[in-house]
């Protein structure tokens, strides 16, 4: 089975590292465990960041012909023509403005995964990329959501029978750590891994910041951070911590790391913290969590979704600083003892729920029976 995959907010191949990048190879690798062959079927970003509508206009314009392109490959056979087109990732800030065209004009399935339907933008700037997102929603013969909460969004727009869910996934075998250290009750290490950029990100290091300057004045000193990450508002978020009086003996910043690296750092820790805040479910939580890390996280979006409060770590109510840092004061003191079964629980559940292997089995089951139930019904 031949599948067309795009992405428009960031191509699977994009050089700069994000969770919506890893997403999308994650899918990719999953519609290849299940006998899929996968063609890239176009990079273009189609990303409307302030609402620009001459912008939006000429991405239309431009989507419009590189549809075109893509259906001459087709017809002459440069390129495989595909059974499924597959769109990674659709709002109304990056709609797709290929996808729908070649799937009416070669009759085959248009199938989504992650998708959110705002109707608030239908009359703001955005108004021609939300028309696209509906338009290509109410096209779509399934829709895949790895967070539970879009889905609810979507049912005003979509059937359904058309909503699927796939619990976030990862190649879990990738991060299993076997031999983890005993932890030092005079220094718990701490372990968090974000992208350094505006927004939601940089709130989320604000809130875990103060959380810990709130420890240092309580007295609760019995701790050490590593930060995983980098990204444009570094030096921000460096600041945060220096505000907090967190010295340099306190927390570490290990910039960028390769997935290896970051295993190695999350296997010499023993607690991973992050607030989460408007997170849609968090793969660095995931990836901890498979490395058998309890989590302590805001219940922000899907992150229930990985992390089962009590059971494989703690969820806190989101952007609430005070509450995060009196769960962390009790994960340093009084609940030291459940830390290493909390992420043995982590780790079984990741193994057991969130495989490449669980979510390629939906994949192919689903896909396999849309294209056949399309071709009966053409």
């Amino acid at each position: 089975m031949q599948v067309a995959f795009y992405a428009p907010l960031k191509p699977v191949d994009h050089p700069v590292p994000s969770g919506d990048r890893l997403i999308a190879q994650l899918l990719c690798d999953a519609l290849e465990v299940a006998d899929m062959k996968v063609d890239i079927a176009s990079r273009l970003r189609s990303r409307v960041a302030d609402g620009n509508g001459l912008k939006q206009a000429r991405l239309s314009e431009l989507g419009g012909k590189l549809a075109g392109r893509l259906l001459r490959q087709y017809q002459s056979g440069f390129r495989p023509r595909p059974d499924v087109w597959f769109t990674y990732h659709l709002y109304y800030k990056a709609p797709d403005w290929i996808g729908p065209i070649v799937a009416h004009a070669l009759d085959i399935p248009y199938v989504v995964a992650e998708a959110s339907f705002a109707p608030k933008r239908s009359d703001g700037p955005w108004r021609q990329s939300h028309a696209a997102v509906e338009t290509a929603l109410r096209q779509s013969e399934a829709v895949f959501s790895l967070n539970r909460s879009d889905m609810t969004c979507l049912q005003d727009v979509c059937r359904d029978d058309v909503l699927h869910f796939i619990a976030p996934f990862t190649h879990v075998d990738r991060w299993i750590v076997k031999d983890r250290a005993g932890i030092d009750p005079d220094c718990l290490r701490l372990v968090t891994t974000a992208m350094m950029r505006d927004g939601d990100k940089l709130k989320s290091f604000a809130v875990l910041a103060r959380a810990l300057g709130r420890l240092l004045r309580n007295g609760v000193t019995n701790w050490h951070l590593t930060v995983i990450g980098d990204g444009p508002a570094r030096h921000r978020v460096e600041y945060l911590f220096d505000e907090q009086g967190i010295a340099s003996d306190q927390v570490s910043f290990s910039g960028l790391c390769v997935p290896e690296e970051t295993r190695d750092i999350l296997g010499q820790s023993d607690l991973f913290v992050w607030p989460a805040i408007n997170e849609a479910f968090g793969m660095a939580m995931l990836e901890a969590q498979a490395s058998g890390l309890p989590v302590l996280a805001g219940d922000s979006g899907g992150v229930s979704g990985i992390i089962s409060n009590g059971t494989t770590g703690w969820l806190v109510p989101v952007g609430d600083e005070e509450a995060f840092s009196d769960r962390l004061a009790s994960c340093l003191t009084t609940d030291l003892d459940v830390l290493r079964p909390f992420g043995q629980a982590g780790a079984s559940k990741a193994s057991q729920h969130h495989t490449v292997a669980a979510a390629a089995n939906i994949l192919g089951t689903s896909l396999r029976k849309i294209a056949c139930d399309h071709q009966r019904g053409g």
